[in-house]
């Protein structure tokens, strides 16, 4: 990042030695007790900033050298104000002695220097100084006294100077303006907003060649497209030079927005300052003739400001539909359109009665604008205009919406900029899209486009956003979606890419998945996954073919970086889901899980993660809902009955067997029959005596042990709820111990694990010897799973636990 002169000086910096130090502060503080402050100390001002600068820890100087370094901010040399203000910065703060010091001296200082003084500290040493509110205040109250100072009277580059601290106080700590500070500050920025000059500032000339300084005719603003201007000026005028309060017009609209905002948080105590009430129009050249009525002038002055700062975003609005004549004057005009757009919406905010004056403008603009989508950014501040007032002036929005969540991400969602915009849009305004906006959720497949796309950047909004778009009717196309997401990543990237020709990989091979892309016969596959909307379908009945053929994007870095946020993603899915669903819902979704942990694409870390994550969660529905197990009986059977999920769907299969042998029961459904549980037992027993009498098949590793324990759990535990059932089980468990006895098996590899085994065999055989306490131990009551005795009048718990409270709380 530096250069090596640059590190050098920095490494100096950090290893000078205390007694040096020492030495360096004694010289400074001889160069400023001199009474002729040259360039030396200059230079040492600098190197001691470095110093103080290049270290991570504070470092404490000299009340003398302190002294003098606060008095440097009254000095009328620039440099050294700036120089002594940028030491001050990285010390500890000032002491209320120092504060004192600094508010005796103000007065003795010429208006000039006071206030560049004042901006000075209050730029450099706020937050650390101004402790209290009381002292924000007084620095507030100094600052807005040199923006009631006529223009004669103030020099109008500190004004300029001023704005900018102010908004940094309103940003920080606006509890500490008053309702004077309210008023005069509105006063002034309608003086600047609505009443600056229209004549161009020095430099500008008629171009003649005999003109001189005495025969120059002020020249008007003009416009971006070169035509002279027939109105007020903006920030949208051009000239070869502006007048001081051309640019405090600049600056006031640049806080305009952040005062509408911001200035409710005032306090409302006593005034502080006492302000001037002479007009606004006061002092201006052409004010009395740019007046429009004297009626305005009597409103309070933040209704007056709302209505200055009206005609002022009008006044842009129709000053961007000039064509400007370069390129950096169109996205000035773009930007100045947002600004004045997010103002609108804050003052019809405020003052509900201004809606219907305000519409037509944005209206006409949206009409403008709509069809050129370069102008998103500022459609976007159009929509939540929209969204805030389009029912009150009975508006229709569906083509605002339409263009928000259709166009929008279909067509820019490799945009980086417009996808924070509109994702912190919707995020903002999450409550009034979920009540009012039924096309929201409808578009969901667009708006995870910006997830395929850049999953990294945008994760953390999805994140919040996710829960709004799961409803009853959405959930199941949903969960299709997020586990599609890295085959839309990749069908993105194919996308963009066939619109370039020729297109290859590095080493030169061509890319079969974008031949396969061009290929009319897969067309409607890629489609489908670049759908808008939702409601099309679930799924695709050829999702495995589109894996084949996206088969070559498995490694590539977006679609790898998109699939490593499903997972989180998933947990957020169904969190959410179990409170919006009821159990035909949640049957659905437990048949597509048992499908789709077949189809997913081919990313080996991807796919593990995914299966852990329905682990969890159909564990989690059939704890909520235990009847979920009777009624998805035959296809959680026909998942367990398949040796070939033992090797490559480890996680799932062993919660699936888990969750047949806990809740296929009566005690949790009346409608379990003995018919069910014997067909439950015999397709498990199946498939471990398959996988315990054979090696495993080839290219597999041995199954976890926690399978086989397992399998061997949920036979005992539908044993014991069949007693026909307990002799075939018993009868396997005496045989794996006897097998064990030979050493080594063909099914375990690992001899700890095999002991382990058959351990948890023996104690399921010794507790089927005993019929009744298998059935109690296997099959616990809710009573005994879930005790509520100290809630039970018929046990003596809740008397003892009366007695003990009465005992240790005597009062």
């Amino acid at each position: 990042m530096y250069s090596h002169g640059s590190e050098s000086l920095i490494k100096q910096a950090r290893e000078i030695q205390e007694p040096e130090l020492q030495k360096f502060y004694s010289r400074l503080v001889k160069l400023l007790q001199g009474k002729e402050l040259g360039h030396e100390t200059v230079d040492s001002l600098q190197r001691l900033h470095l110093i103080l600068s290049a270290t991570k820890y504070t470092r404490t100087l000299p009340s003398e050298l302190r002294t003098r370094l606060l008095s440097l901010l009254s000095s009328p040399v620039e440099q050294l104000q700036v120089l002594s203000s940028a030491v001050l910065r990285e010390m500890p703060p000032l002491s209320a002695e120092e504060l004192n010091y600094i508010q005796e001296n103000v007065g003795q200082l010429n208006s000039q220097t006071a206030m560049n003084y004042q901006i000075s500290v209050s730029l450099t040493l706020w937050p650390q100084q101004a402790g209290t509110r009381a002292d924000l205040s007084s620095v507030c109250a100094q600052l807005l006294r040199g923006l009631d100072n006529r223009p004669s009277e103030a020099p109008a580059h500190s004004l300029m100077h001023t704005l900018p601290v102010l908004n940094t106080i309103l940003t920080h700590s606006p509890e500490c303006l008053t309702e004077d500070h309210i008023t005069l500050l509105s006063k002034r920025l309608v003086d600047w907003l609505r009443y600056a000059s229209i004549v161009q500032g020095g430099g500008a000339s008629s171009g003649r060649f005999f003109t001189g300084p005495r025969s120059r005719q002020p020249v008007p603003i003009a416009e971006l497209d070169g035509m002279v201007s027939g109105d007020f000026f903006t920030v949208l005028c051009v000239g070869q030079g502006f007048t001081e309060d051309q640019w405090m017009n600049v600056y006031s609209f640049s806080m305009l927005h952040h005062w509408l905002l911001t200035y409710h948080s005032v306090s409302n105590g006593n005034s502080t300052i006492e302000t001037d009430d002479r007009s606004e129009v006061d002092g201006s050249v052409v004010s009395m003739v740019s007046a429009t009525s004297s009626s305005s002038r009597l409103l309070p002055p933040k209704e007056r400001l709302r209505e200055k700062a009206f005609q002022y975003c009008q006044r842009l609005i129709e000053q961007s539909d000039r064509k400007a004549q370069k390129k950096t004057d169109t996205e000035l005009q773009k930007a100045c359109l947002v600004e004045a757009v997010c103002i609108l919406d804050c003052v019809c905010v405020e003052d509900a009665s201004l809606v219907f004056r305000t519409f037509p403008f944005i209206k006409a603009l949206f009409g403008r604008l709509s069809a050129d989508l370069s102008f998103a950014r500022v459609l976007l501040p159009i929509a939540q205009f929209y969204l805030n007032h389009g029912e009150m002036a009975a508006v229709d929005c569906e083509s605002v919406w339409k263009l928000v969540f259709g166009q929008f991400p279909a067509e820019l969602f490799s945009d980086p900029f417009l996808a924070h915009e509109l994702l912190r849009f919707l995020r903002l305004n999450l409550e009034k899209f979920q009540l009012g906006v039924p096309q929201y959720t409808h578009f969901f497949p667009n708006l995870l486009k910006f997830l395929a796309w850049d999953s990294p950047a945008v994760v953390d909004d999805f994140v919040d956003l996710l829960p709004s778009l799961v409803t009853p009717a959405t959930a199941v196309e949903l969960l299709h979606t997020l586990l599609d997401l890295p085959c839309l990543s990749a069908t993105l990237i194919l996308q963009l890419r066939s619109t370039c020709l020729p297109i290859s990989e590095p080493g030169g091979r061509g890319l079969l998945s974008l031949d396969a892309f061009r290929n009319p016969s897969f067309r409607g596959l890629f489609l489908f996954m670049l759908r808008g909307e939702a409601g099309s379908g679930d799924t695709i009945d050829r999702l495995s073919t589109l894996h084949d053929l996206l088969a070559e994007a498995a490694d590539w870095p977006r679609v790898v970086q998109c699939a490593q946020t499903i997972p989180v993603l998933l947990h957020i899915y169904f969190n959410t889901v179990v409170t919006v669903a009821d159990e035909k819902l949640l049957a659905h979704l437990i048949l597509v899980m048992l499908e789709r942990s077949s189809i997913l694409l081919n990313i080996p870390t991807y796919i593990k993660e995914i299966h852990r994550v329905f682990s969890c969660h159909l564990l989690r529905m059939c704890k909520l809902h235990p009847s979920l197990v009777v009624d998805q009986s035959h296809e959680l059977l026909e998942f367990a009955g398949i040796p070939g999920n033992v090797y490559s769907k480890e996680e799932l299969y062993t919660h699936v067997v888990w969750v047949l042998g806990e809740y296929l029961s009566v005690s949790c459904d009346s409608r379990c029959s003995v018919s069910l549980i014997t067909s439950c037992f015999e397709t498990l027993e199946a498939v471990l005596f398959e996988i315990t009498s054979s090696g495993t098949p080839p290219g597999t590793v041995c199954p976890a042990p926690r399978v086989i324990t397992t399998l061997m759990s949920a036979l005992a535990k539908l044993a014991s709820r069949s007693h026909d059932l307990i002799p075939r089980v018993s009868l396997f468990l005496s045989k794996l111990r006897t097998v064990t006895r030979g050493g080594s098996v063909a099914w375990c590899s690992d001899e700890e694990d095999l002991v382990a085994i058959v351990t948890r065999g023996e104690e399921l055989w010794s507790l089927l010897k005993a019929p009744s306490v298998a059935q109690s131990v296997l099959t616990p009551s809710p009573h005994i799973t879930t005790p509520q005795w100290h809630r039970d009048t018929n046990v003596a718990m809740p008397l003892q636990l009366r007695a003990l409270t009465s005992l240790t709380h005597p009062q």
